[in-house]
């Protein structure tokens, strides 16, 4: 033995290197073997079915098993009829089972009856697995469908709903009563913003927007106190904080009426003209009826209503007749290049200082216009009262009695579109009478002529009416179109008397 062992240990390099790794890759999956069986052994221990596991009640489909305590008493003090016994007590004492049955086998708990609830059934449970010297609980009890026809639940909930609204009731009264203060000082606050403001701010629209939008903080704030005493503190937030946005989002929808609005109240502040004054606005001569928050609207002097938004009125050239009481008017005439220009000036000025209504401060003035193909043109410059006189009439009625003075003295008026020169001249004769015509009717003709030049040396004729403003018919005709609501009107009615036209 001695001598073999020796041999064995000193010849260890008879066997060779691929001999050795094989014998190593054999013990290698011997040892991996052994662990997976011991592994699997003990896996098989723990399932339900095997023999060396400990037995554990199969649950069927409405049973709910409830996991076995962490740690179980190898010699327990309580007995299983002395748990059955207080468990049963405690459950017929609940009330809330039907027909509850309990049974205790070697600690375990096997519950069973029914319930109404699923969340009874888990109480039974956690009862059973809370008892003293209980391992496991096997929870059988079941829970019936409820019936088709069963209203209960459906009244149940409306039980709970009246419950809610008697609950509610004092918050519900005490809202409508801060609802119900918080619009009367809204209201309050308005009135007295707008009669504060009075004095400050003459713009009635401006006033009236401002004075409202008081009103509207004081009932918002109303509304938020509500909804923070309702517990609805995040949506009263959002109320509050929502307001401009919503006041945002609305004026980019409705960005030309937004505009019309925004246009409305600068033109209140500034006052650009009055009700009855006489303007020009985008092209249209017309006396104001009325400004509102949309439009502006004009009597054209032919008697037609016409109504400009207020943006194109804000943002337009805007002329009024109406704040100077004095306008100047001018009118060409021509006179012909034989005729001497300081003759027909003096002639000019002469019927413009005996006009009647026109102004000699400021005093007129006959000036050299240009030299056209067949005359000298002259320019009239006068002025005249636009609150008393027609501009209209009063210029009529000074070119008419300038043309007559021009042929009394002798001043000719060529015609350049007309005019033929004849440098020798032209021989005319000029008959008295007529062929076949007496005395008498030559007297008549005289006479008439007379009459006739007494009518033009007039200031005016029957034909231009007088010289008096249009404005009173003008207002006339307002009457009698379809009424205007007042009180949209963002104007006041002019104290001075309209302009003529």
């Amino acid at each position: 033995m001695t001598r073999q062992a020796t041999a064995w240990r000193f010849h260890p390099r008879e066997y060779t290197l691929r001999e050795m790794v094989g014998y190593r890759l054999l013990l290698t999956v011997a040892m991996i073997g052994c662990a997976c069986g011991v592994l699997t052994s003990s896996l098989m221990a723990q399932l339900p079915g095997s023999a060396d596991s400990p037995q554990i009640v199969s649950a069927p489909e409405k049973e709910d098993l409830a996991p076995a305590t962490a740690k179980v008493d190898i010699k327990p003090v309580a007995r299983d009829e002395e748990i059955r016994k207080r468990l049963q007590s405690v459950l017929d004492a609940t009330g809330w089972f039907i027909d509850p049955q309990i049974e205790v086998r070697e600690g375990v708990v096997f519950l069973n009856g029914q319930v109404e609830t699923d969340e009874l059934k888990k109480w039974a449970g956690d009862l059973a697995r809370n008892t003293q010297d209980v391992v496991a609980v096997a929870n059988r009890m079941e829970v019936p469908e409820p019936s088709v026809w069963d209203f209960s639940p459906a009244w149940s909930g409306l039980l709970v709903l009246w419950r809610d609204f008697i609950r509610s009731l004092p918050f519900f009264l005490f809202g409508l009563l801060i609802l119900a203060l918080s619009a009367a000082a809204g209201v309050l606050v308005t009135r007295g913003a707008r009669a504060f403001l009075r004095r400050g701010v003459r713009a009635k629209l401006l006033r009236n927007v401002m004075a409202r939008g008081m009103g509207v903080l004081v009932f918002l704030f109303g509304v938020y106190i509500i909804l923070r005493v309702s517990g609805l503190t995040q949506l009263a937030l959002t109320v509050v904080g929502g307001t401009g946005l919503i006041g945002l989002a609305v004026g980019i929808a409705f960005r030309d009426i937004t505009e019309n609005f925004l246009a409305s109240i600068f033109l209140s502040m500034q006052r650009p003209f009055e009700t009855g004054d006489l303007v020009e606005v985008t092209g249209v001569v017309g006396y104001v009826q009325q400004l509102n928050v949309r439009t502006t609207i004009l009597m054209t002097l032919d008697g037609t209503l016409v109504q400009i938004p207020n943006a194109s009125v804000y943002k337009s050239n805007l002329r009024n007749f109406t704040t100077n009481a004095n306008r100047r008017e001018d009118f060409v005439v021509g006179i012909g290049y034989d005729d001497s220009i300081n003759d027909a000036q003096e002639i000019a000025r002469k019927v413009l200082a005996d006009h009647p209504a026109v102004l000699n401060d400021p005093a007129p003035s006959v000036l050299a216009d240009s030299l056209g193909t067949s005359t000298v043109n002259l320019r009239i410059y006068f002025w005249l009262n636009g609150r008393e006189h027609s501009w209209l009439k009063v210029r009529s009625s000074v070119i008419r009695l300038l043309k007559l003075a021009f042929q009394q003295h002798g001043i000719s008026m060529p015609d350049e579109a007309r005019e033929v020169v004849f440098p020798q001249g032209i021989p005319v004769t000029l008959l008295d009478r007529g062929p076949g015509e007496t005395q008498d009717v030559m007297t008549i003709k005289r006479g008439s002529a007379r009459l006739l030049n007494e009518e033009l040396d007039a200031a005016a004729t029957k034909a231009e009416g007088g010289l008096s403003s249009e404005a009173n018919v003008i207002k006339e005709q307002a009457r009698q179109i379809k009424p205007l609501h007042e009180g949209e009107n963002l104007l006041r009615v002019g104290t001075a008397a309209a302009p003529s036209t």
